[in-house]
């Protein structure tokens, strides 16, 4: 890949977890009650399946590459007070719904998962399960910390029908792992990723970050020969995203001149993706690999592979909750984030308040780039050959998409594109070519990371 590509397209730009994307949100005129109204027309009596994300946001220590919400304690006894909250937010939810809702994918996110005992995790669970009846093929998921994931966590979690777990690897050099305070060994992954097979697990994924401080082609190489070694189902391999201007992040644990970027942090991915292929792992999406016998990379050659909140699934319900201090929910047409803050999330539940701060309803308009940005993102492709596809500014997106085309990134059909194996690392800016909101505003301070 040329360095002049990198240089050119090594823009602040979005994830696209959302469209539109959370700065772009229109709060002012959002409130709790055009939410519910947004949960109600999603929720009906044909379909009355949705997923759960639900945030434990306690973590024992800080790791400074982490732009997550968080809260740093050695106090256990925050466990049972928060969960009480979370099955308190889950009533609100369900007294709204004319039926009882079928969950068919639950995914417990942080923070760390795996802060909270064996035995709160299934008070939290049994909880969920007493106002709402599981789906079939259900997908239960949860991230897991290899320092602190007992055996009980696995064994408890499987019996609850949970068969994922990732595990944030991120680094396997000491210096690394000292300039982010993530350190753990080799061997406590070893016990982790082992454990979990023999109790049954299906997928077993792992987590590793490229760009980070001092992180070099020989560390890049190492985790992947490590990773190799366990061969994990999934691999996600993230570009380290240097956020420091959010409120509350940890990643001033280290000085700039540290960090790769540029064309020595292309490099590094370049690498770590030749070696992840080498090994046989397929790309998937943006930054995830899977095994060919994994079930996300069946899904994305059958087209049916999805991306939200909780990154890439199979499972595409019309309704996603999100419960938990600053969890965002997505009934389709809208988008609601909660309170960031614990306490203040706590009162609100304890008032009987869905506990929502911001939101954001979509237009038709929002609607049908939102299913270009997804089509990107899970095929590498999308079309306008359908009228519901085509919108008022698509002619301004298609000169903006020739510059991508003549570097090499993209190709044309007669009604829409196909992005090249070059253009895959580029894919968050070929979105951003749909981004009406983007293209539109001109902020006065950095509101994402860069792309390369």
């Amino acid at each position: 890949m040329s360095a002049s590509l990198i240089q050119k397209y090594n823009v602040p730009g979005p994830r696209y977890t959302s469209y539109p994307t959370v700065p772009f949100w229109d709060s002012t005129s959002f409130d709790s009650q055009k939410w519910k109204t947004c949960l109600k027309s999603s929720f009906t009596e044909n379909q009355k399946e949705l997923s759960l994300y639900i945030h434990l946001p306690f973590c024992e220590s800080l790791c400074t590459f982490c732009g997550c919400h968080k809260r740093i304690t050695k106090r256990h006894q925050v466990e049972t007070p928060y969960i009480e909250s979370l099955l308190k937010e889950w009533q609100l939810y369900v007294n709204l719904f004319a039926d009882t809702p079928i969950v068919k994918e639950i995914h417990l996110g942080g923070g760390t998962p795996t802060f909270f005992s064996p035995e709160n995790l299934k008070e939290l669970i049994d909880g969920i399960f007493k106002i709402a009846k599981q789906g079939n093929d259900v997908e239960f998921s949860f991230e897991g910390h290899p320092n602190n994931t007992k055996r009980e966590h696995l064994q408890l979690l499987y019996d609850l029908g949970f068969r994922r777990v990732s595990y944030g690897v991120q680094d396997y050099n000491p210096r690394v792992q000292k300039a982010i305070n993530r350190i753990q060994p080799f061997e406590n992954v070893q016990r982790v990723t082992e454990q979990s097979r023999e109790i049954g697990y299906s997928s077993v994924s792992h987590d590793l970050i490229f760009g980070l401080p001092f992180q070099k082609k020989e560390h890049i190489l190492d985790n992947i020969v490590k990773t190799a070694k366990l061969l994990p189902d999934r691999i996600a391999f993230y570009s380290y995203a240097h956020v420091p201007w959010i409120k509350g992040n940890g990643q001033r644990g280290f000085d700039e001149k540290d960090i790769p970027n540029g064309d020595e942090k292309r490099e590094l991915y370049e690498f770590g993706k030749k070696l992840l292929s080498d090994a046989g792992y397929q790309e998937i999406g943006m930054d995830h690999f899977a095994l060919k016998t994994d079930p996300m990379y069946i899904a994305m050659k059958q087209g049916e592979l999805h991306r939200n909140f909780m990154g890439y699934t199979m499972q595409n319900t019309n309704l996603l909750i999100g419960l938990g201090v600053s969890s965002i929910s997505d009934s389709w047409s809208a988008f609601a984030q909660n309170e960031k803050d614990i306490n203040t999330y706590k009162e609100l539940v304890d008032q009987g308040e869905i506990p929502v701060i911001k939101g954001h309803v979509l237009s038709t308009y929002d609607l049908t780039l939102r299913r270009h940005i997804l089509n990107l993102m899970c095929q590498f492709q999308t079309s306008w050959k359908d009228d519901a596809m085509k919108f008022d500014e698509l002619d301004m997106v298609i000169d903006s998409l020739q510059e991508l085309k003549n570097d090499g990134l993209l190709t044309f059909s007669d009604h829409g594109i196909q992005v090249s194996d070059l253009g895959k690392a580029f894919i968050r800016n070929i979105c951003m070519a749909f981004d009406v909101y983007l293209r539109k505003s001109k902020p006065e301070t950095q509101l994402f990371s860069l792309t390369v």
